[in-house]
């Protein structure tokens, strides 16, 4: 593992936003049906926000930067690369997760 990719995780562990800190709650020590998610983990050369190894489950909360073109390419380069590992990637806007976590908590267990 890309030692860089390391240092960068733990950096974004210690500097959650309002919404990873929000969904972070509900998935820390295994409260999903005794799943474990783990946040900010590297896997190849992207840093997921969530990710449940054994589901296969990524989930990404995206902020407003992420509706800009050259950041939509590379989201969409960055989930085709992971789909390719055998994840599934959710992602969800930081605005849903703060208003609407019990619409978002559904879908994420419906995949789970």
């Amino acid at each position: 593992m890309n030692n860089n990719l390391t240092i960068l995780a733990k950096r974004l562990r210690k500097s959650s936003t309002d919404a990873e800190r929000c969904l972070w709650k509900y998935v820390k020590n295994k409260k999903l049906s005794g799943l474990k998610f783990r946040r900010q983990a590297p896997i190849g050369k992207y840093i997921v926000d969530f990710v449940c190894f054994e589901k296969k489950i990524i989930i990404e909360i995206d902020g407003g930067q992420h509706g800009e073109d050259a950041a939509m390419i590379n989201d969409k380069n960055r989930t085709k690369w992971l789909d390719g590992q055998g994840f599934k990637v959710l992602r969800f806007w930081n605005n849903d997760v703060l208003k609407n976590m019990a619409g978002i908590w559904e879908e994420i267990v419906r995949h789970c």
